[in-house]
């Protein structure tokens, strides 16, 4: 099981688009707050459709809580547009955790600095684009992880 980790999400249709590939996929979802909205919010179950109810949500105070509850052998990756190291360039293990911080201000610098050797990144070739949807960006990553370890087909 691959674990997806959004950091003070703020926009809820992109959790509920996140919580539907989770359960597409068998992955967990971690939500670190404070979140930008209630969970009972109309438009992530909207955008979860009827689907909702079925994923395995696990909300947190903080990401250190979730880092310790997770163990000392749990293998973090933080996904930013600050890094060169491309996301496919990663050999994804089941278990892994792929933490992606909110819509407008990403993941922190000082995590990103202190994780440096952990962080990835999606390739863009226009430097218009300054990042990608947060619902888009997990659904990239996510798929490529379960491919390279191909949880779908083989649980």
């Amino acid at each position: 099981m691959f674990h997806v980790v959004l950091v003070e999400p703020e926009i809820p249709p992109n959790t509920g688009n996140i919580g539907r590939l989770c359960l597409a996929t068998g992955a967990r979802l971690h939500l670190v707050g404070p979140l930008g909205f209630s969970l009972d919010d109309r438009a992530v179950k909207r955008a979860g459709l009827d689907y909702w109810a079925e994923v395995d949500v696990r909300e947190w105070e903080s990401l250190a809580e979730l880092r310790e509850d997770a163990g000392e052998s749990a293998r973090f990756f933080y996904l930013t547009t600050k890094t060169e190291r491309a996301y496919w360039s990663a050999e994804f293990r089941d278990g892994d955790y792929l933490v992606f911080g909110s819509e407008t201000r990403g993941l922190p610098e000082s995590l990103l600095a202190a994780n440096a050797e952990s962080c990835l990144t999606i390739p863009q070739q226009s430097e218009k684009v300054r990042s990608l949807n947060l619902a888009t960006a997990v659904g990239i990553v996510l798929y490529e992880a379960v491919r390279q370890v191909d949880t779908i087909l083989n649980p």
